[in-house]
């Protein structure tokens, strides 16, 4: 990421100077190795630590908003604050699927947050470079966001027949490509070695299944990558904002995973919410397109996003809970 920094600096009307985007990044590898330091020693997390983690994880953001709403004008701060409430969006349909993996690997609990602390640094590092590749394509010309706005398109349509047909749940992990390719190209131990992605087995070096559940969250990460940066810049076109959004999004994921884990399968129409918002940012980007061609077109603000994005949500969680009430209701009747 630090490779990209003078370029994306550079970008037109961006407020990312070089010093905002070391100091960010000095910031985000500082916590990064927080987190790592308290997953160091295996431990199953208490509701009250991940409450606690989540807390902070929560205020940064709210506090980076305050800074950029005082040092900058109030539409940087809108963009920030309606990206992050679309990235963390996306990132809690991100945890659903970490759910899903860890539960088909077995992994044990108390390894359970280092597998999601290196998917999140597989995501930052991956969102890196597409933030890169998408400051590119926006600075050749207008016609990225014919690109992006297709690619939010599709991606809703799948998300949505997915969570219709219930195959998001059905996925067969061992099938993934990943998987099966370490599995033909090195051995597996045949249990976990605590943290270990590697051990010495029968005379030769193994690989455990921590290495085989770690590359298969990687491989989800690629897919989360091509969705969701360019969902954000579809509310804002500041590299600097698509990442800092990006980073908040996920600094607090191994946390709140653990507050949510319960919650998480009582969403049943988090999906169908996701699809409504990214095809709804997919037409905010084709109309941004359609603007600067014909100006009579109207584009969509910022604000009107924000609470767009906010009834949504607030909608799916409702409905979701008042499907599960109906499940248990039921179900009670029937016995």
């Amino acid at each position: 990421m630090p490779s990209h920094t003078s370029a994306l600096a550079a970008s037109a009307g961006s407020i990312g100077s070089p010093w905002m985007w070391t100091a960010s990044i000095v910031v985000l590898v500082a916590l990064l190795v927080a987190d790592f330091v308290v997953t160091h020693r295996p431990h199953e997390v208490s509701m009250r630590e991940a409450v606690g983690w989540s807390a902070f994880y929560l205020t940064l953001p709210v506090l980076f908003g305050m800074f950029l709403w005082v040092k900058h004008d109030g539409p940087q701060a809108v963009e920030f604050f309606t990206g992050f409430v679309v990235e963390k969006s996306l990132s809690v349909d991100n945890l659903f699927v970490f759910m899903l993996l860890l539960a088909a690997f077995s992994v044990p609990t108390a390894l359970a947050q280092r597998v999601l602390l290196y998917g999140i640094v597989g995501a930052l590092v991956l969102r890196g470079i597409f933030i890169a590749l998408g400051a590119a394509m926006l600075q050749a010309g207008t016609w990225a966001f014919l690109v992006f706005g297709a690619i939010l398109f599709i991606t809703s349509v799948k998300i949505l027949h997915q969570a219709i047909s219930g195959q998001t749940t059905d996925r067969d992990v061992s099938q993934m490509r990943s998987v099966r390719l370490l599995h033909r190209l090195w051995p597996v131990t045949d249990g976990y070695r605590g943290t270990r992605l590697t051990a010495r087995e029968n005379g030769r070096r193994a690989i455990t299944p921590l290495t085989v559940v770690v590359v298969a969250v990687f491989a989800t990460d690629v897919v989360f990558a091509v969705d969701s940066v360019p969902a954000v810049y579809g509310v804002t076109e500041d590299p600097f904002l698509v990442f800092t959004t990006n980073a908040f999004a996920l600094l607090g994921l191994r946390a709140l995973y653990f507050v949510l884990q319960s919650a998480l399968g009582k969403l049943v129409h988090l999906n169908h919410g996701l699809a409504l918002i990214l095809a709804f940012i997919g037409a905010k980007l084709v109309l941004h397109w359609a603007h600067g061609i014909w100006p009579s077109v109207p584009e969509i603000p910022t604000s009107i996003s924000l609470g767009v994005i906010v009834v949504v949500l607030a909608t799916i969680t409702m409905t979701s809970f008042a499907a599960n009430h109906s499940a248990v209701t039921a179900t009670t009747k029937k016995n």
